[in-house]
């Protein structure tokens, strides 16, 4: 990979990685993966991120010609050893987050750049810890009511009225939402000029 991309695609329909692309100042397009992520073989949680992303990529980079890089990502909750999906339903989100509630867990996204026409893939993920508020049942309720569980890995979002239920966190804030940004802009840099990206990083929002 060293010519500077012709497009750059997201493969992924997450308004949040939408939004943080935008936020970098990237021009990019959307098309969503079709993988099946319960299909994809690991030994353990990072390695799985890593093989969810790069499963994401390949199958969209397939659909292009050479120049043409695509964007995976995939981000997961971990909290004793399992890994915590998206909720099927609000008695689930209800469960995973008192499972949560004041205690440390783990949050990691692994990264795929894809080169399509070429079977380039360069990988990394990003690990984030998360503790948790001991937050009130009212809390959690009115954060229930929000919906704002119902697509998130471990039903929550850090941004928003997730904020909430949040004490502090230790490692990248991005990577939270569900795009390791600095991570990302190390992968790109072997194609790309990302220096104006990188500058745009610091003047994000990131309350913790």
């Amino acid at each position: 990979m060293n010519n500077q991309p012709s497009r750059i695609i997201l493969a992924s329909s997450s308004p949040r990685r939408k939004y943080l692309l935008t936020e970098l100042g990237l021009s990019f397009t959307v098309d969503p993966s079709c993988v099946d992520e319960s299909a994809i073989p690991y030994e353990n949680e990072r390695q799985f991120a890593i093989q969810a992303a790069m499963a994401k990529a390949t199958e969209v980079a397939a659909r292009y010609t050479k120049g043409a890089l695509v964007i995976g990502a995939d981000t997961i909750v971990c909290l004793d050893g399992q890994i915590l999906g998206k909720p099927r339903d609000l008695d689930e989100a209800c469960s995973m987050l008192l499972r949560l509630r004041n205690r440390s867990h783990i949050v990691i996204t692994g990264v795929a750049v894809a080169e399509a026409g070429t079977g380039n893939v360069l990988l990394d993920a990003e690990k984030t810890e998360v503790i948790f508020k001991r937050f009130r049942q009212k809390t959690l309720e009115q954060y229930l009511k929000t919906g704002d569980s119902m697509d998130k890995a471990g039903a929550y979002g850090i941004q928003g009225a997730g904020e909430r239920l949040i004490h502090h966190i230790k490692g990248d804030y991005f990577n939270v939402m569900g795009l390791p940004l600095q991570r990302l802009l190390q992968l790109l840099s072997s194609v790309m000029d990302v220096a104006p990206h990188l500058a745009q990083i610091g003047k994000m929002r990131r309350p913790f």
